[in-house]
């Protein structure tokens, strides 16, 4: 190819190459979508954010499995960790459904959400994407399901996103 060529062609792709190096390099939701993490940040803090989503658990009639607080077990065994509080709840009738499409989904099932403090003192609330989790255990048959789970779980934590 002549140079003139090489010189033209690199003249038209150096923006493109400019642009694709900026939205690759610019922090997104890609990575919480490539390992299946969603966060939500609460306005409220942490015992108050525990306290609504509890609520909200119950108030849709929602099975709760248990609370677990690894801050205090961290604690227990002389290491220090930020606040960080472990919720297990889940609807049998429809999370089960899961399970056998793929015993494997177990894995994921019920729905464990995470409530996390970080290094600013913000207050996080954080679970496995849904349509991550078809993904994993390679589960089709279910589509409905994993959007409705999703919504859910949205609605539960839409109760700690205000004041």
């Amino acid at each position: 190819m002549p140079r003139f060529a090489i010189r033209q062609l690199a003249t038209l792709c150096a923006p493109l190459l400019l642009v694709l190096a900026l939205v690759s390099s610019s922090p997104s939701a890609r990575a919480d979508s490539d390992d299946g993490v969603v966060r939500v940040k609460s306005a409220v803090p942490m015992m108050e954010a525990i306290a609504r989503i509890k609520a909200d658990i119950a108030a849709k009639g929602i099975k709760f499995f248990s609370e677990i607080d690894q801050s205090k077990l961290a604690a227990d065994a002389g290491i220090k960790l930020r606040p960080s509080t472990l919720l297990v709840f889940g609807n049998p009738p429809l999370g089960t459904q899961f399970i056998t499409s793929n015993p494997n989904a177990g894995l994921d099932w019920p729905v464990r959400l995470l409530l996390t403090q970080d290094d600013n003192g913000d207050v996080w609330a954080v679970w496995t994407d849904f349509q991550w989790i078809a993904r994993r255990h390679n589960i089709h048959d279910r589509e409905a399901q994993f959007k409705m789970a999703t919504s859910v779980v949205q609605s539960i934590t839409s109760t700690i996103a205000t004041k």
